[in-house]
């Protein structure tokens, strides 16, 4: 997991500690929708970090400072080892961000004593979704939303009992019926929140098991009447379930995951997405090898 410490405020900006755990990524993208002046720039103290920029990757040397003014589209810090990078940011940007996200790692928490495989999901579905986000160049004000949406599309399944969420069999009718809920007490659970940017994500939890032929759930939308934020969720969710193993389940290969989207491109899955999330595991295979 990782993890943020506010270390304190030094001549104006706000400093704090950002710990990675090997195989985990940072997000960047800096913050230009301001009328104040923003500092944002991030050392590498420890650890062995590489840097990707559109499609293009170099190690992050011990003691450099990346500063995040310089870099127009988003900046990906991907850990080798478990390591620690030293932020410093404008305070009026940082600091309430800072307890927003420790509010919501309150809610992470609770995912994880649920079902750690939920958990580790939910992570994994954010970092699909914001590299097709990117593939695809869509405007980078927006991938806030669909961070937030992706990480917390499957928050309904709290309202869900842990016998009919584990259960090792097929669902009843019924059990089914309280399952496919969780789309809608999620999407409940987010316009409720104290936390702004997760109520602005709400539509994501909402859709993300829509299909783009209209014979999905909760309200059988079709087509472009899917968000292209929760039809990325759509495709990256399915690849992950398949692709991961479970007590009751094996993992299929990567290879037939991707026959499965392809299959399922235009009916359940918007081609779109389909395409950019190929093209991403295509660019991964020789990423980090």
């Amino acid at each position: 997991m990782r993890i943020v410490i506010l270390l304190g405020q030094w001549e104006g900006l706000s400093n704090a500690l950002y710990s990675l755990h090997k195989g985990e990524n940072l997000w960047v993208q800096f913050n230009l929708d301001t009328d104040i002046e923003v500092v944002e720039k991030y050392t590498l103290l420890n650890g062995t970090v590489e840097i990707l920029y559109e499609g293009m990757r170099r190690d992050f040397q011990l003691g450099e400072t990346i500063d995040a003014s310089q870099y127009e589209k988003i900046i990906l810090f991907h850990a080798l080892s478990d390591a620690e990078i030293l932020i410093k940011t404008t305070v009026e940007i940082f600091e309430p961000d800072f307890f927003e996200t420790q509010v919501l790692q309150e809610e992470a928490d609770a995912i994880e004593k649920l079902d750690g495989y939920t958990y580790m999901h939910c992570n994994r579905i954010k970092n699909y979704s914001i590299e097709v986000w990117t593939e695809l160049d869509m405007p980078k004000n927006l991938l806030q939303t669909l961070r937030w949406g992706a990480y917390f599309h499957d928050i309904g399944k709290l309202t869900v009992p842990l016998e009919i969420l584990n259960k090792p069999g097929s669902l009843t009718a019924e059990e089914w019926d309280i399952m496919k809920a969780h789309t809608i007490e999620g999407a409940k659970m987010m316009r409720n929140h104290k936390v702004d940017m997760l109520r602005k994500s709400a539509f994501i939890v909402e859709q993300h098991h829509e299909r783009y032929d209209g014979k999905g759930y909760p309200f059988g939308l079709k087509g472009d009447e899917i968000s292209l934020e929760a039809s990325i969720v759509s495709v990256v969710d399915s690849f992950d379930a398949m692709t991961t193993e479970r007590a009751y389940k094996k993992a299929l290969p990567t290879k037939d995951a991707i026959q499965e989207l392809v299959a399922g491109r235009g009916t359940q899955f918007n081609p779109k997405a389909v395409d950019a999330f190929l093209a991403v595991l295509e660019k991964k295979q020789n990423r980090w090898k």
